[in-house]
């Protein structure tokens, strides 16, 4: 179990377990209060749901359960609460940028900011920033010692001590195909540059231990492979995808296309064998010794092999990303075939299809597998593939207890926010 996942367990202890039914809050006097609500968010817990709200003069305000912060602001969007259940809203305050944690504005503002992270324990916060013409992470309050000409996406280390970034670093004309050629992408670690440049570079993942970065990258003009810690695999290869540690940081693995096909490689040498149409999608069970990807066995046929094992069933739309079951034994995926979404577990389809279809909830052991559903418009909980009697407005994913004995069911009905805890074995 990695670190960030064993902080969310330790967290969901401390929930409140008790079976029963509560209307957190009534959203139909929220929405008669203000000329607009926003998107709802909800805490993991299911204690607290957050809106940003639009009174009639077009300011906006954040409401926590009814009740709004004191601060008026000009704008307020990317609500999301942090591990240890702080709410976070990015909010434009004299047409500057700041993040807002529970109303209390930071102190630095920039003309943007987006895409908010977080440590594993909630306690570290980033955002990317827009300084003037250049653009750089800002980390608890406080900014990175440099700013970059573009910054594509970045990630933040568990626990939270270290940040790394796809930067910029060289400027390009149009036209220039020589510059282009010798590379204007790295990677910024702690605002520090890696000496090699590249083409591109994309998708920054940072190990458990929060001491090496990786990223794919594009070395020449149709030549790809994984950098780690700024030096390339030494194989290179028509296209790559997303590498990933494995949870304990062992390894470090990504889809890799040779020739007209797609196999699995771990520290740049083969490790699945089988060729496939297409890989990608890499997951790994809580202890990392098994591996799950989504893969197409022929052109248009989509499934999910585990341990270079495809199942023998195959879909003709889309397989969504593999979920190991907590124990590392089972593996579900959302699926769709003939514009009609389900749930596999283990290769072996629901009998019941749906309108959509979100990612399954796998529990230890043989227990049900959930997945928020909907149907004709409205939302259920679909256990095993039967949904039972209650229908929502809206719904998020459903969650376990630590043992597997109850559910926390979070979801709109009636116009009021709903938090429920329902015994596992009363689910259906």
């Amino acid at each position: 179990m990695t670190e960030r996942e064993t902080e969310r367990e330790t967290g969901r202890e401390k929930w409140n377990w008790d079976v029963g039914s509560r209307n957190v809050a009534d959203l139909g006097k929220l929405r008669a209060a203000y000329t607009d609500v926003h998107e709802l968010t909800v805490s993991a817990d299911g204690e607290r749901v957050a809106a940003p709200v639009v009174a009639e003069d077009g300011s906006f305000r954040v409401a926590v359960n009814g009740e709004v912060w004191e601060t008026e602001l000009e704008k307020a969007w990317h609500l999301k609460f942090t591990p240890d259940d702080r709410l976070t809203a990015l909010v434009r305050v004299d047409d500057m940028w700041t993040v807002a944690v529970e109303g209390e504005l930071w102190e630095q503002r920039y003309p943007f900011a987006w895409n908010t992270k977080f440590s594993a324990d909630g306690r570290t916060i980033a955002v990317q920033i827009k300084a003037g013409m250049e653009y750089s992470l800002c980390i608890n309050d406080k900014p990175w010692d440099r700013n970059f000409l573009s910054i594509r996406n970045y990630a933040l280390s568990d626990d939270g001590r270290r940040a790394a970034a796809l930067v910029q670093v060289v400027e390009l004309v149009t036209a220039d195909t020589e510059t282009f050629a010798e590379g204007t992408w790295s990677v910024a670690v702690d605002s520090e540059t890696w000496d090699e440049k590249f083409i591109g570079v994309w998708a920054p993942v940072i190990s458990p231990d929060g001491e090496h970065v990786a990223v794919q990258t594009r070395t020449e003009r149709f030549a790809y492979t994984i950098a780690l810690d700024g030096a390339p695999w030494e194989s290179r290869y028509g296209c790559v995808w997303e590498p990933g540690f494995r949870p304990r940081g062992e390894g470090l693995l990504a889809p890799v296309r040779t020739g007209a096909s797609w196999s699995l490689a771990e520290d740049g040498e083969p490790l699945w064998k089988t060729p496939y149409v297409q890989l990608w999608y890499v997951r790994f069970s809580p202890a990392g010794e098994r591996v799950a990807a989504v893969v197409a066995t022929d052109f248009g046929r989509w499934t999910v092999a585990v341990d270079d094992r495809p199942w023998g069933c195959t879909f003709g739309d889309v397989v969504m990303a593999p979920v190991f079951s907590t124990d590392g034994k089972r593996v579900a995926a959302a699926v769709r075939h003939e514009g009609r979404w389900t749930v596999a577990v283990d290769g072996e389809p629901w009998s019941h299809w749906f309108d959509t279809v979100w990612d399954p909830v796998v529990g230890a052991g043989r227990g049900p597998v959930l997945a928020k559903v909907k149907n004709q418009g409205a939302y259920g909980l679909a256990v095993d593939g039967r949904v039972g009697a209650q229908r929502y407005e809206h719904l998020w994913d459903p969650t376990f207890s630590p043992d597997g004995d109850k559910v926390l069911i979070r979801g709109v009905q009636s116009g009021k926010y709903i938090r429920r805890v329902v015994l596992t074995e009363e689910l259906g």
